[in-house]
């Protein structure tokens, strides 16, 4: 993603009790990926038994933010079949979760009566949204954020009825 890690670091930081992200597509054309999507695609897996191989300065900061009690969530809205990306992202998702994010993931189908917001975002302490805007080839455009307490309790609620339906990462195949 374009923005830096160190300015959304800022932000992430000053969450104090809980930090939610919904990702709601199939295909993210991340440049900071490419590499590790070409070794993924020739038969690569992170070895769960060698952190030092994987462990990375995300994972720093979510250890960081989950040690002073930022409970942290992301759920994935996926369709099915699962995309290549989605399943080169489920590989490597134990690497989040050992660094203490909690992950679900929710078949698109499973999620048809729901209501979400059109773009992936972040919400902080139920007060600030951050939109996280995508092309259609799935390359980050833009954020977008916004403490409007309507925009921030529309997502609030997505994100909970998305929570309870999704499945926990450590039964959910790909």
């Amino acid at each position: 993603m374009t923005q830096s890690l160190s300015s959304f670091a800022e932000l992430i930081r000053s969450a104090e009790r809980t930090a939610v992200h919904l990702e709601l597509r199939d295909i993210y054309a991340i440049p900071d990926e490419d590499e590790g999507f070409a070794a993924w695609r020739r038969g690569h897996r992170k070895d769960p038994d060698d952190p030092g191989s994987w462990w990375n300065p995300w994972l720093d900061l979510v250890q960081e933010i989950t040690a002073k009690g930022v409970r942290l969530r992301r759920a994935r809205i996926v369709g099915e079949p699962h995309s290549e990306y989605i399943r080169y992202e489920h590989s490597f998702t134990f690497t989040n979760i050992a660094a203490g994010e909690e992950i679900r993931w929710l078949p698109r189908r499973a999620a048809s009566g729901l209501a979400l917001p059109g773009n992936d975002f972040w919400l902080f302490d139920d007060r600030l949204v951050q939109f996280n805007v995508f092309d259609g080839e799935g390359r980050w455009v833009h954020t977008d954020r916004t403490d409007d307490t309507a925009v921030v309790g529309f997502c609030a609620e997505s994100f909970e009825a998305v929570w309870a339906r999704a499945v926990p990462h450590d039964t959910y195949t790909v």
